[in-house]
């Protein structure tokens, strides 16, 4: 793997929040850096505070994968599939449609935002994937706890990751699953989160503490570094103890 001031790296959903995070560190250690988004206005803003190239994309999009494909640099040493969210704050139902097909739209809409544009990314980049690189889907704790669609596509996230994993193997290609609890400092939740809620969140961890997106950063470049080449089809728990595994 090149030394970090030599890496390219793209990091979708790169505006704000876990993104912005990645952005940041990677640029910082003189990597060349491209993240994407959909929002064009904090996007660019985050290019500027990080050093990192913005290119308007939506990842569900195979049309606009394509576009993308010539922004990108030929050889990508990191990709972190970082877009998505609950798409159900965003969602409401239409006036000419019933409750069964608003449900399944609603569904749908989480599986495009958290499965899909992790797969179309990948697959698109593929061929461009570096031997002895890194990709890394930021997962949830959602795909254990459950949480609805929202859950389902985190979980169904990990399990593509698997075959991912053992499909890039042979190319000293890692794999992995970043799995973050609650993260503040992030529109995850928009204005839907109540003091209530969150004071339960915190208090669920064994730490007592939210997380934050330097926690995840930190796991992500672990895994991106020469320490993590043989960590690979994995799933990082990242929650201060809300969710323990053995």
């Amino acid at each position: 793997m090149p030394s970090p001031s030599q890496r390219t790296v793209l990091v979708t959903g790169g505006a704000v929040g876990i993104g912005l995070s990645l952005a940041g560190h990677f640029a910082g250690e003189g990597a060349e850096v491209v993240i994407t988004g959909r929002r064009r206005a904090p996007l660019e803003a985050a290019a500027q505070r990080t050093g990192a190239r913005a290119v308007v994309c939506d990842h569900t999009d195979p049309a606009a994968l394509d576009a993308l494909l010539p922004h990108l640099p030929e050889r990508l040493d990191v990709l972190v599939n970082n877009a998505g969210g609950q798409t159900d704050f965003a969602h409401s139902p239409r006036p000419d449609e019933d409750e069964l097909t608003a449900y399944a739209r609603g569904f749908r809409a989480n599986l495009d935002a958290n499965l899909l544009t992790a797969a179309l990314t990948t697959h698109a980049v593929e061929d461009r994937l570096a031997d002895g690189g890194a990709v890394i889907q930021i997962g949830s704790i959602a795909a254990d706890k459950g949480s609805g669609a929202y859950g389902a596509a985190k979980a169904g996230l990990a399990s593509w990751n698997i075959d991912l994993a053992r499909r890039l193997g042979p190319r000293r290609i890692t794999a992995n699953v970043v799995s973050p609890g609650y993260i503040e400092d992030t529109d995850f939740f928009g204005d839907h989160l109540t003091a209530e809620r969150r004071a339960e969140l915190v208090a669920a961890t064994f730490v007592g503490r939210p997380g934050t997106p330097a926690d995840i950063t930190g796991t992500v470049a672990f895994l991106a570094s020469p320490a993590g080449r043989h960590i690979t089809g994995q799933v990082l728990n990242v929650n201060g103890g809300e969710y323990v595994t053995r």
